[in-house]
């Protein structure tokens, strides 16, 4: 059992065909844009300058609105105009479904309360191992770090799903780590498969699946990594703390990053781009 989204979890049930998945996907997402696409079909900001607000949120781990504010781009009454506009457009997964007339009130009703039981008993599972674990803290800071910076650096959402054993990581064969050196060595890494990985690379650097080429999607899978440990790093480790980062490695095989189950962990992490595994460890 795992930690699935609403449109997942209907599919597999049979409740909607995965034309019909991908289709409400592609409308929740047009009724919830990112602040800096709504910005920029209002015309308060040009493509190029939400962009340079994107770049900085990687590096700084700030709202949007703060950084357009400071950089001068937005006042702070044009941000809040537009968060108004961004949650009064929003719409939840099972409203789009009732919208399109896949699903009926009622049946809906129904698949929502054995949606939450199931995700109950999953994510205390989860909660459970994690929290057994010697690098729960690390896991945890991980996590949260997956779930925070995804919808800013890839428009997807994210969650930790459940955990993976080495043997199960066969399926996730692409690999990028990072790994730091010094008086709290760790590494994190993300493994996944091919259309996953594509995906990944294609929503970071904002181009479409025909400019991505294998390298290219490594050399993506690799950069996305390397920021989730740049915040990992001021999250966790002192700022007077010495340490070495090493860039990006797509050279070690998954299962063997996490081979001492007692110093690593492999997270099964769920996104609208794709399965992947979340690698952790020292």
């Amino acid at each position: 059992m795992s930690v699935k989204f609403l449109g997942q979890f209907l599919m597999e049930r049979g409740v909607i065909t995965p034309s019909q998945l991908l289709a409400a996907i592609e409308a929740q997402r047009a009724s919830n844009p990112l602040l800096g696409e709504l910005a920029v079909q209002q015309g308060l900001l040009d493509e190029a300058q939400a962009r340079r607000i994107n770049q900085r949120q990687r590096v700084e781990d700030r709202r949007f609105g703060d950084i357009a504010q400071e950089m001068g781009l937005l006042d702070a009454g044009q941000v809040d105009a537009l968060l108004v506009a961004q949650k009064a457009g929003r719409k939840l997964f099972g409203q789009v479904l009732l919208d399109q007339g896949v699903i009926d009130p009622q049946r809906l009703d129904a698949e929502l309360a054995a949606h939450r039981a199931e995700q109950d008993a999953a994510q205390q599972a989860l909660s459970t191992g994690v929290a057994d674990h010697a690098k729960a803290g690390l896991a945890n800071t991980a996590i949260a770090l997956c779930a925070r910076l995804f919808p800013r650096m890839l428009d997807s959402q994210c969650h930790a799903a459940g955990l993976l054993a080495p043997a199960e990581l066969g399926a996730y064969p692409h690999v990028a780590q990072v790994r730091v050196e010094g008086e709290r060595p760790l590494f994190i890494g993300l493994a996944c498969g091919h259309d996953t990985m594509h995906a990944l690379a294609c929503a970071l650097l904002k181009i479409e699946p025909e400019q991505c080429d294998d390298e290219l999607a490594q050399d993506g899978l690799g950069e996305v990594v390397n920021v989730l440990m740049g915040y990992a790093v001021r999250s966790m480790l002192p700022e007077d703390m010495g340490y070495r980062a090493f860039p990006p490695d797509n050279s070690v095989p998954a299962a063997r990053l996490v081979a001492d189950r007692e110093r690593s962990l492999a997270l099964l992490m769920n996104s609208q781009l794709g399965p992947f595994a979340l690698l952790i460890g020292e």
